[in-house]
């Protein structure tokens, strides 16, 4: 699978990333084309043989089109009894648990795979010039401009929406119905229920300043008023890390997965999960800057908005980049408190100094075998996913890999072949050595090689350009600080030294920082 990207570079499309960031995303299993035509093959044959007393239909022209059979029978036939699976049964109590007209309709079943045109709510997305119409009094620049700003108030407004419907559709009924204990709810929705508040005063700020011909003349000095309370994203974010791995072990209860599966097949959600929703603050949040430099490209230096406009833009900067760090360290010490060690020697000093993880996501080694590959700041880390006391941790497997020591090579297809698995007995052989890359130590007595397989070449460019960037980031700031080759090396007698002392100094220095503290 590919790597999750830890930055917060721009909105993340719903899905879809939902990653996560690189999370991995596992696919639904679909019918093959073979078991369907087998089973219509079947029902074809038992429908053909007619009663002895009825008399054969004229054959209709073969290529005539037949009108679907769930619609002739939707027309033609009276209406009968649906049966009541267990996944409606649970609607229905839900439903009756609820007890509200309006709630109740919440939890309507509707099927996943019907028409996207007959689903769930759609949102409108007018232009500013489609609802307002007085654009031909204004120049193209200024045209723009006033699209952003509306684009700025529609965002608002829609999560607005998003954040009372996370509330009122999953807080309150898995609260009520006692799907999860309030602790648990409080860790997976964190300060959620804080962040309308703080959007609604944007709104209300944006509409105030609307005026009747629907143009706003200035926005930055109301902008840069409002900003400073993004920092309270600080404790959500920070908070999501943590978040995310309770959600995925509560899925496994039958409970929490039948009701988030009843949601999300609901019109309410639009085929979003919960989890998308609770990501949607985050995509909001780094979002602002893009949406404030557009708004500034488009207002001349003769505008008195534009000065405001550039304070406001650093300053948005500055508040995403304060969040993205602390949520990068966030999730990097929740990640690092859930690796386990089957030897001390395995427990490098790196694992424990590195700040933020650059991205982490699952490969395959050459044998077939699920590895989850972790990229933290000064050290890569390969691990086995495996069940403690109920609870997701990662087993390291082999040595983990500091960076400064780490050798990447991109192999070509065809390189390598798949071995010792039964996954490589029958895959074909054009299909085994495809996405192939391998990391090892730069000094091969320390640890043993990976030779690691990506889903996809895009994935594997992903891993291949996250660690070769990683790589430069640690020895740059590694040159900076004097890096270990730079110390002198210990003193030896003369009569000692040979060819290989250089590698021999290293080796010690290596010693050195392998016996860091033990991590906790």
């Amino acid at each position: 699978m590919g790597p999750v990207a830890e930055t917060m570079n721009g909105e993340k499309k719903m899905h879809e990333d939902d990653g996560e960031p690189w999370l991995p995303v596992q696919r639904e299993r679909s019918y093959t084309s073979g078991s369907l035509s087998g089973s219509s093959g079947l029902k074809r044959r038992k429908q053909g043989e007619a009663p002895p007393n009825q008399v054969p239909e004229e054959k209709e022209p073969s290529n005539k089109r037949v009108k679907p059979v769930t619609k002739a029978l939707s027309a033609t036939s009276a209406p009968h009894q649906t049966k009541v699976t267990p996944l409606k049964k649970l609607s229905l109590s839900i439903q009756h648990s609820i007890g509200s007209k309006n709630d109740s309709r919440l939890f309507s079943f509707s099927p996943r795979n019907c028409n996207p045109g007959s689903g769930g709510k759609k949102r409108g997305n007018k232009l500013w010039s489609e609802t307002f119409g007085n654009s031909r009094e204004l120049s193209a620049r200024e045209v723009k401009r006033q699209e952003v700003i509306f684009e700025m108030t529609q965002g608002e407004h829609q999560l607005i929406e998003d954040l009372n419907l996370v509330k009122k559709n999953y807080y309150e009924p898995m609260l009520k119905l006692e799907i999860m204990s309030p602790e648990e709810l409080n860790q997976i929705f964190g300060i959620i229920d804080t962040l309308p508040p703080l959007h609604q005063d944007l709104l209300n700020r944006l509409q105030r300043l609307r005026g009747e011909d629907g143009t706003v003349r200035q926005v930055g000095p109301a902008l840069l008023d409002w900003l400073p309370g993004l920092h309270s994203y600080d404790a959500y974010c920070s908070n999501q890390a943590s978040a995310k791995t309770l959600l995925d072990l509560k899925r496994r209860e039958p409970a929490v997965h039948n009701f988030l599966r009843l949601c999300q097949e609901s019109a309410f959600s639009r085929k979003l999960d919960l989890w998308s929703f609770l990501d949607l603050p985050r995509s909001r949040l780094v979002k602002y800057p893009l949406l404030l430099k557009e708004v500034l490209r488009h207002t001349g230096p003769e505008n008195p908005d534009h000065a405001p406009l550039s304070q406001s833009v650093l300053m948005v900067q500055e508040i995403v980049t304060h969040i993205n760090r602390k949520t990068g360290e966030a999730e990097c010490d929740s990640y690092r408190r859930r690796l386990s060690y089957l030897y001390e020697s395995q427990n490098e000093g790196d694992v424990s100094r590195s700040n933020f993880l650059h991205c982490h996501g699952e490969l395959r080694n050459n044998k077939g075998q699920r590895l989850h590959v972790f990229l933290f700041e000064k050290v890569l880390v390969v691990t086995r996913p495996v069940s403690q006391n109920d609870q997701l941790q990662f087993q390291v497997y082999r040595q983990p890999i500091p960076l400064l020591e780490l050798v990447l090579e991109d192999l070509p297809d065809g390189e390598v072949r798949i071995g010792g698995s039964i996954r490589g007995a029958f895959t074909p052989t054009n299909e085994r050595a495809k996405n192939f890359f391998r990391v090892s130590f730069r000094d091969r007595t320390r640890g043993q090689a990976h030779t690691l397989q990506a889903n996809d070449s895009f994935n594997k460019q992903q891993w291949v350009s996250a660690i070769r960037q990683a790589m430069v980031a640690s020895r740059d700031h590694e040159s900076k600080q004097g890096s270990p080759q730079d110390l002198p090396c210990t003193l030896m007698n003369i009569s000692d030294l040979k060819l290989s002392c250089h590698e021999d100094c290293t080796e010690r220095e290596d010693g050195k920082r392998g016996t860091g503290h033990v991590h906790k």
